[in-house]
């Protein structure tokens, strides 16, 4: 994983919309990257979805989330739309990113991780689970972050 105090590599990856979206759109912000194994899977499902259903705490702390995936951008709209989050959803489709990011395991598996980055580009948080079957709830993430 990141080491927390180090800058955050600079990326562009497109939406689900086909747009690029890059780190340095949300300058001065805090960004929440969510790196998660697959659209329309069980677990990455229910972790997306509690991010869903909590997206106004998110908004309280001022914080964007931004999910990535090696997900295709056609993938990444009918997955979005089914589920109706309120975030993007960036494609990794050649795992560039996910890489930078210490989110792809030694057999080329994407991992489930995320990385908080505050409002001038410092890695505060970064978490990586060991196995892609559990997430942390929303509940563990928001006392992390307002422990900080």
């Amino acid at each position: 994983m990141l080491s927390e105090g180090t800058k955050a590599p600079a990326f562009s990856l497109p939406d689900a919309e086909g747009k690029n979206v890059s780190l340095s759109d949300y300058a001065n912000r805090k960004v929440l990257l969510v790196f998660y194994p697959g659209d329309d899977t069980p677990v990455c499902t229910t972790q997306l979805c509690s991010y869903r259903d909590n997206f106004s705490e998110f908004s309280k702390r001022d914080i964007q989330v931004l999910g990535i995936s090696t997900d295709t951008v056609e993938s990444h709209k009918q997955f979005a739309e089914k589920h109706e989050l309120p975030f993007p959803l960036l494609s990794d489709h050649d795992k560039k990113v996910s890489r930078q990011y210490d989110a792809i395991d030694f057999l080329g598996m994407s991992k489930r991780a995320y990385v908080l980055v505050d409002e001038n580009g410092v890695i505060r948080l970064s978490f990586n689970d060991l196995l892609p079957l559990f997430y942390q709830s929303t509940r563990d993430l928001f006392a992390k972050i307002d422990a900080m």
